[in-house]
């Protein structure tokens, strides 16, 4: 049955880039494919376009589904499509897998030019303003001078923040959400032992298991568990699994014993199967290097003096990975800088992947806030 709320069968597109792309690290990229899909029409004044940025592992494939079987519809299905928030029948909303994914573009897992084999170890480390320029490099080949709004959630959130620094007059909205100005040195230190886990699997032969013909995927496995407990707050673990056993009784054993064991041991199989570990350092490490104040002294209301957009900032009151004090330290800067700002901390039990969730006042919000935008930009 057709699902009048959804944006139906989808398919991938490809842009190829043969200029060279120079990254902040000073490497660079000599050609360089993006994967990207859109949802809903263009209008005439090409003011209607919307820019979402994925978290860590998200993707292009933001809504819809690929075919009539396919069991998982995109990772924002919930927020994007006809009479959604982000609704596709007002907005040509375009959702991009960044440079260093494994879904399409260009990454460690594809091959290097000049060479029969994948970049590997050899591809070079980027950062969040990386992404930003590679994006813009789309927008320019799609015709969109200036986007509607750009919003992202987590990592999503620091590329709409740094949209807002690098290219002020191509955004008149940025919807930052379950995000941060930086991560804290707490944050680093998770990301430093998912890292490791990685970096110390036997299988990773310093990142060029490719040619070996194996994966890194206990190390991966690790990881992403170590990532999914912090994404969730501890009433929600709780209420979900408890102290719940999987038999009757202890087993005095080191198997699985405990539903909540069971969990994340199928997330970080299920995620070790989909995803690849070089691009899981690239990302990691991309939120570990984000602090767009660092260039200005250390003053987040400094780099954000030239920003033009109007802001919508949104936390989650469990989220303790980016818990709402460092939404509020966003919010204060574009305040000491007279910008335009909006602030909700939604009340959540689902720590920091509530920006995936359908929290009702949370889905309310949105629709409001994009509504007063979708007015805004498409001429009556």
């Amino acid at each position: 049955m057709h699902d009048p709320t959804s944006v139906g069968l989808v398919r991938a597109q490809r842009a190829e880039f043969d200029q060279p792309l120079t990254l902040q690290s000073g490497a660079v990229l000599p050609s360089y494919e993006l994967v990207y899909e859109t949802y809903g029409t263009l209008n005439a004044e090409r003011s209607n376009a919307v820019l979402i940025c994925h978290a860590l592992s998200g993707n292009h494939h933001v809504a819809g589904r690929y075919s009539p079987e396919d069991k998982y519809p995109g990772w924002w299905d919930n927020m994007v499509g006809p009479g959604k928030p982000i609704d596709t029948n007002r907005f040509f909303v375009v959702g991009v897998n960044n440079l260093g994914g494994c879904h399409g573009s260009t990454g460690p897992s594809s091959l290097e030019p000049g060479r029969n084999e994948a970049w590997g170890s050899r591809f070079p480390v980027v950062v969040v303003n990386d992404w930003v320029h590679a994006q813009a490099q789309l927008a320019d080949r799609l015709g969109i001078d200036c986007w509607a709004a750009v919003i992202g959630g987590s990592l999503g959130g620091m590329q709409a923040l740094r949209w807002s620094v690098t290219f002020p007059e191509r955004l008149r909205h940025c919807l930052v959400i379950a995000s941060a100005p930086k991560l804290s040195a707490q944050n680093i230190a998770f990301n430093d032992v998912a890292r490791n886990a990685i970096l110390t699997d036997p299988d990773f032969h310093g990142g060029d298991y490719y040619r070996h013909g194996v994966t890194p995927k206990r190390g991966l496995r690790l990881a992403r568990m170590l990532g999914h407990i912090t994404y969730l707050s501890d009433a929600g673990l709780g209420g979900k699994f408890g102290r719940q056993l999987k038999n009757d009784g202890y087993r005095f054993g080191y198997d699985v014993e405990f539903e909540i064991e069971s969990y994340l041991r199928y997330q970080g199989d299920r995620f070790a199967d989909v995803f690849d570990a070089n691009t899981y350092l690239l990302m990691t490490r991309a939120l570990d290097y984000f602090d767009p104040a660092r260039h200005f002294d250390g003053s987040l209301a400094q780099a954000l003096s030239a920003t033009s957009a109007r802001f919508l900032v949104v936390s989650f009151t469990t989220d303790w990975r980016f818990s709402p004090e460092r939404s509020k330290e966003i919010v204060k800067a574009l305040l000491d800088g007279r910008k335009s700002v909006c602030y909700a901390e939604i009340d959540s039990q689902h720590g920091h992947d509530a920006f995936l969730m359908t929290d009702p006042a949370y889905m309310r919000l949105m629709h409001a806030y994009l509504n007063r935008v979708a007015d805004e930009v498409n001429p009556r």
